[in-house]
């Protein structure tokens, strides 16, 4: 009985000193538990947050790029519209210097006409003050058959016409046709008349000095006789051109 006894007070000192090593245990293990569960935690919190702010800063580099490009574009703009403006300002200035230099040109031209009236205004009246007008002329209807050759007439010493007569020319001066050589408004004053005509292959010539009258025409009429050019001269005013 008494055996007994102090076995079960040795399992009871037993058991109160393995108690608490036990109780120890089972909290240290729980501890160790719930320090893993929230390091777990933790870890996937900390992995969550990492990569919602790495997706943040790809979005803020594309914003980034995106603002870049943004400012890119509207600086493009700006200067296509700058340009735009100041080609529309130079064609503006362009076009109203075109316009200016159009009236400047066309009221230019209006004083040249009306100078180029008045000037020939002053010319037809000094014409018909100071002008004259001289007229030759050949007659050959005394010359024999294939004598008529050609003829130069000289005014002032400086050749004013020529002539080469044909057979039919020929036969209506021998005929009595008078050839116009010459007419034309001339300076009222003394002018040298030459006349040089091939006649039977011979050349003859004739001059002669002609005062030429103000507001008066002048005619020199050469004529062939007897293989000779003789002159004769008169003046006209009722069928002057004034």
């Amino acid at each position: 009985m008494r055996a007994k006894r102090v076995r079960y007070h040795l399992l009871v000192m037993t058991v109160g000193f393995l108690l608490p090593a036990v109780v120890k245990a089972q909290q240290t293990d729980s501890m160790k538990a719930d320090s893993a569960a929230q390091q777990q935690a933790y870890e996937s919190r900390r992995g969550a947050l990492v990569k919602e702010l790495q997706d943040t800063q790809d979005k803020l580099g594309d914003l980034r790029s995106q603002r870049v490009r943004l400012e890119a574009r509207i600086e493009n703009v700006l200067a296509e519209t700058m340009q735009k403006r100041t080609q529309q300002l130079l064609v503006s200035k362009e076009e109203t210097a075109l316009l200016q230099l159009d009236g400047v040109l066309a009221n230019a031209q209006d004083n040249m006409v009306a100078q180029r009236d008045r000037m020939r205004a002053l010319g037809d009246a000094v014409r018909r003050r100071a002008g004259a007008v001289l007229v030759v002329t050949l007659r050959a209807d005394s010359a024999g058959p294939d004598a008529l050759g050609n003829a130069t007439l000289q005014i002032d010493n400086v050749i004013a016409t020529t002539r080469t007569y044909s057979q039919v020319a020929a036969q209506a001066l021998l005929t009595g046709a008078v050839d116009p050589l010459y007419r034309s408004e001339v300076l009222p004053s003394t002018h040298t008349v030459e006349l040089m005509l091939m006649l039977g292959g011979k050349p003859v010539t004739q001059g002669l000095n002609v005062n030429a009258l103000t507001e008066t025409v002048t005619y020199v009429q050469f004529t062939v006789r007897n293989g000779q050019l003789v002159p004769t001269t008169w003046t006209s005013r009722g069928t002057t051109p004034f």
